[in-house]
């Protein structure tokens, strides 16, 4: 099952500084481009700081250097959007700079950016549970339970042979990119999640 990756989301025209730009100028790109953050890069382009609107207005230093808030907390491109937004609620940061296998900046997400997988089309969510996951993951015919979605919320229903099998369609439904939450209606004919004791033998321990 493919999830929306960052590289898919992210801005890849970035604005950054360096470690010698002064207060004035990055207080002047933030203004000019509307951003509240940017990414502070080395002579390779690879990111050793982040500098926003709030640390200029915390202190005025002469350079970046001084402002910076280091060392950067960075997301690679190859990272799927989930991981990211749980990343982003962890550091309490609303934007993250992507770099490449080299480290090296290639773009910027912002919450603004991951806030766009929950914008899919229903349509769209209820094709990718039918096919990737009843058909491909669970290896039912697509038409097997019945999927509805409204608003990004998923209401699975009908009836599976095991509780395991209706379990793990919910939980992968759960991880579908844009599924806001999932109602499960299903039932199912055999409880195989219960666990059978063995049979207790003459020499087992009371």
């Amino acid at each position: 099952m493919r999830h929306l990756k960052v590289a898919d989301l992210m801005t890849d025209d970035v604005v950054s500084a360096v470690s010698s730009t002064g207060f004035r100028e990055v207080a002047k790109l933030l203004a000019e481009h509307d951003i509240s953050g940017l990414p502070v890069v080395d002579e390779d382009d690879r990111v050793v700081g982040v500098v926003s609107a709030s640390d200029l207005l915390a202190r005025r230093e002469p350079t970046v250097q001084d402002l910076m808030s280091a060392p950067a907390v960075t997301v690679h491109a190859e990272e799927t959007a989930g991981d990211t937004a749980r990343l982003m609620v962890r550091r309490g940061v609303e934007r993250l700079p992507v770099v490449d296998e080299e480290e090296r900046l290639v773009g910027i997400v912002t919450r603004r950016d991951l806030l766009r997988v929950f914008l899919r089309p229903d349509a769209e969510i209820r094709r990718r549970i039918c096919e990737e996951i009843v058909a491909d993951a669970l290896g039912m015919p697509e038409d097997a339970v019945e999927v509805h979605v409204l608003d990004g919320v998923v209401t699975v229903g009908g009836r599976v042979r095991r509780r395991s099998r209706a379990r793990m369609l919910v939980g992968l439904a759960a991880r579908v990119d844009g599924v806001v939450a999932v109602v499960d209606r299903l039932a199912f004919q055999e409880d195989d999640t219960r666990l059978t004791l063995p049979a207790r033998t003459a020499h087992a321990p009371l």
